[in-house]
C-alpha cells in the first residue's frame, strides 16, 4: 500500500464511516485469500464490489489472466477517481453495489467483496447479496470477508444466514490473523435462482 492509498483511505473514512466499516484497508494476506478463487486461465470475469483504496484490486490483478476482465464497483467518489488513476486496467465504476445486474454485460465468474456488511440493515444485504446471486455464472463463486471481533453483532449474523438463503455452498474458510483487525473468509458457490431478493 502506498501513502496516496492511505491518505485516500483516511479521507474517506472520515468521510462515510459507515460506508468504509474499517480502521486501516484490508492486508495483502486477506486480500490474497480473498482472490484465490480467481482463475488464473482463461478468459475470466471478476466483478469486485467496494474496493477501496485497492488492496484487493491489486490481488485480482496479480491473479487475473490476460484475456481476464476485472469490473470494479465503488461507491466513494474519491475512491474511484484514486482507482482509475492508479489500476488503469481495472473498469473501474462509481456506482453502487445493488446496480450490479445494470453494471455487468455478461455472467461473472468471480464476485470478491470489501463491502462492511455487518453495518447494513437487512434490506441493503438483501438487495447487494441478490444481485450477485443474480450476475454469477452457475459455476461462479462469492467470496467476501468478515471481521471476527464483529461476528456478534447482530448484522453479521443475519448476514451470515442470508448467504444461506442466496447459496447452496457457504464455506467458513480460515482466518487471517495477521490481518487488522482479524478476519475470516467466506466462500459461498452455488447460487440460489430464485431464492429471496
Amino acid at each position: 500500500m502506498t501513502s496516496r492509498d492511505l491518505s485516500v483511505f483516511v479521507g474517506a473514512a472520515a468521510r462515510a464511516p459507515q460506508l468504509v466499516g474499517a480502521v486501516v484497508p484490508s492486508g495483502r494476506r486477506l486480500a490474497d485469500a480473498l482472490t484465490a478463487v480467481v482463475p488464473r486461465t482463461g478468459s475470466p470475469f471478476v466483478a469486485e464490489l467496494g474496493p477501496g483504496s485497492g488492496t484487493v484490486s491489486r490481488a485480482v490483478g496479480r491473479r487475473l489472466p490476460g484475456d481476464g476482465r476485472h469490473v470494479a464497483v465503488e461507491i466513494d467518489a474519491a475512491f474511484a477517481r484514486h482507482l482509475r488513476r492508479t489500476l488503469p486496467d481495472t473498469e473501474v465504476v462509481h456506482g453502487d453495489a445493488a446496480d450490479l445486474r445494470d453494471i455487468v454485460d455478461r455472467p461473472v465468474d468471480v464476485v470478491v467483496s470489501g463491502l462492511p456488511w455487518s453495518l447494513f440493515d437487512e434490506m441493503r444485504q438483501r438487495s447487494i447479496l441478490g444481485a450477485v446471486r443474480d450476475v454469477l455464472a452457475g459455476d461462479g463463486a462469492f467470496t467476501t470477508f468478515a471481521y471476527r471481533h464483529a461476528a456478534g453483532l447482530s448484522g453479521a449474523r443475519r448476514f451470515r444466514r442470508l448467504l444461506d438463503e442466496h447459496f447452496d455452498e457457504v464455506i467458513d474458510g480460515r482466518t487471517v490473523w495477521r490481518n487488522v483487525p482479524p478476519a475470516g473468509v467466506l466462500l459461498c458457490r452455488r447460487p440460489i435462482r430464485g431464492g429471496a431478493a
